[in-house]
């Protein structure tokens, strides 16, 4: 074991600098790159491979988390931090010089491992420095700090394309990422060892295996193929063994990277459920209002990019507020409070139709962001305050771990939930104007009929885009797009009420979540080893 010195005032100040640039850097990253990607294909091709840039990264950085939240444990928060950074940045370096579309995927996957680090890193030295109030309101800024990319990384992106080249929107991490290293460095302090290092390679090996496995199924099932494969279904049993077996080793072993005790604790179990269908929930709309506003509404993708802004922005003041008024509400009062209101949020999504406005959208993704906002930085801050400091990595990782998975669930589970639906809609309504269709249009009938029954969305997609409607006859679009776009409402009523459902079982788990104790901001080093509790 490592036993951390605790930094003074001055070093306080420079860590905190220093992790909040590597913050507001790594969640960039992602925002950025997607504006990018048109001119990286441009360039590089590998269109059929786009995907495939976001799931690399997607894979190893949620699969890291578990680890990176143990490692520090053993070897100090320092040294995996900095090699964090490191191969963040190293691989920032890669994507930068990659010369095909393959070595882009390899290099950020790369990318990822280091993302990955960083990402719970930053909540677990927070949860070190910190305590009570002070460790709310920071837990806050740093939640208002990753919203605050959503909103800013797309402009920045577009920006560094449009001036410079796509290799700049990876190459801009670098002096960004040494500047962070050589504040947290500084402010970082050195750990002495306490013993022999134990790792739990066999936990590590079936974790990764079994997380990699069911990312990959629930990211290409009913995609790239049938659910009912051999491919997916091969994947899913390679994941359920092999965390099986992860289950069986960690319950085992002496420095589990996931202790399986944690889970007999309610505060742990009913937090990271929170979390779990928070995320389920909350990916949904990100996902698919856009789609709604540029389908039913009719903007462009850049437009309805916009009505996504105000939910972020929504998000961030809640999450910095939130850190303050938790002390007064209660943190179990507050969670019920925030998911109750994203409860209503869904329902209202769930009314849009054709007639709703862009302005009444953000309306309503505003209610989303203060639901939200006001929940995310407390399920960090409920853990960091209830367990013990030897625990403090574990349970801040595990956090951050649970949310990704649950948001790589809701893309998938509603995704599928719309395309189940759509498919029997315009089974009755499409296909018979399909059939309708003159003979010379038979290659247009057979690419309509397969999309119906096996991918709606992309149907949706393919018809709702201007250019695309332009190079198909007009007698077509004329007898086809009100259909597409009933059924398309139907469809994301449905996704809406679903990811409703969601929320409301999230804001369950916060009734039940027990009695949350909550410390004080200390005074003075006594106070701080001997905290003052609050029950709320």
């Amino acid at each position: 074991m490592k036993e951390t010195a605790a930094p003074d005032s001055k070093s306080k100040g420079i860590l905190v600098i220093g992790l909040m640039i590597a913050m507001l850097f790594a969640a960039l990253d992602n925002t950025i790159v997607g504006t990018a990607m048109p001119k990286i294909i441009g360039q590089l091709g590998g269109l059929s491979l786009i995907t495939w840039v976001t799931t690399a990264y997607m894979l190893t950085s949620t699969t890291i988390v578990p680890i990176a939240g143990k490692l520090p444990d053993l070897f100090g928060r320092k040294l995996i931090y900095v090699t964090g950074i490191v191969i963040f940045i190293a691989g920032s370096a890669l994507c930068g010089v990659a010369q095909t579309m393959e070595q882009l995927i390899i290099f950020r996957g790369i990318q990822g491992i280091g993302g990955g680090v960083m990402m719970p890193m930053a909540m677990i030295i927070i949860g070190d420095i910190f305590t009570g109030k002070e460790r709310a309101k920071w837990q806050g800024v740093f939640g208002g700090i990753f919203g605050l990319s959503s909103v800013i990384g797309p402009q920045i992106g577009g920006w560094i394309v449009d001036h410079w080249n796509w290799h700049w929107v990876f190459y801009i991490n670098l002096p960004v990422g040494f500047l962070a290293l050589a504040f947290i460095m500084g402010g970082l302090p050195k750990h002495r060892s306490q013993g022999a290092v134990k790792i739990d390679f066999a936990g590590i090996i079936t974790m990764i295996v079994g997380v990699v496995s069911l990312l990959l199924a629930l990211s290409l099932g009913g995609k790239n193929y049938a659910w009912g494969s051999w491919q997916i279904i091969g994947m899913l049993v390679l994941a359920i063994a092999s965390l099986a077996a992860f289950v069986r080793i960690e319950a085992r072993t002496s420095e589990a990277i996931l202790p399986m005790y944690l889970f007999k604790k309610r505060m742990f179990t009913t937090v990271n459920g929170i979390g779990f269908f928070m995320s389920l929930g909350m990916f949904g709309a990100v996902v698919f209002v856009p789609l709604f506003m540029q389908g039913i509404v009719g903007i462009s993708a850049t437009a309805s990019g916009t009505v996504m802004m105000p939910m972020m922005v929504a998000l961030i003041a809640a999450s910095v507020i939130g850190g303050q008024f938790v002390y007064k509400l209660g943190a179990r009062r507050q969670m019920i409070i925030g998911m109750l209101i994203a409860a209503v949020s869904f329902y209202m999504l769930s009314t849009m139709d054709g007639g709703t406005t862009r302005t009444f959208a953000s309306i309503y993704m505003v209610v989303l962001g203060l639901g939200i906002g006001l929940v995310m930085p407390l399920l960090t801050l409920v853990l960091q305050e209830n367990f013990n400091k030897e625990e403090l990595g574990v349970v801040t990782s595990s956090s951050q771990f649970f949310r990704s998975i649950g948001g790589t669930f809701g893309i998938t589970i509603l995704g599928a939930i719309m395309n189940h639906s759509s498919s029997h809609e315009l089974d009755d309504k499409l296909t018979p104007i399909v059939n309708a269709m003159p003979a010379d249009a038979a290659d247009f009938k057979t690419k309509m009929t397969g999309l119906i029954h096996t991918d709606p969305q992309a149907l949706y997609n393919s018809l709702l885009d201007a250019n695309a409607l332009k190079q198909m006859p007009k007698e077509a679009v004329d007898s086809m797009l009100p259909v597409l776009k009933s059924t398309l409402v139907d469809s994301l009523h449905g996704v809406f009420l679903y990811g409703l459902v969601f929320i409301i079982v999230g804001a369950l788990l916060a009734a039940l979540i027990g009695n949350v104790k909550l410390k004080q901001r200390s005074k003075n080093a006594k106070d701080e080893a001997n905290p003052t509790a609050l029950s709320h």
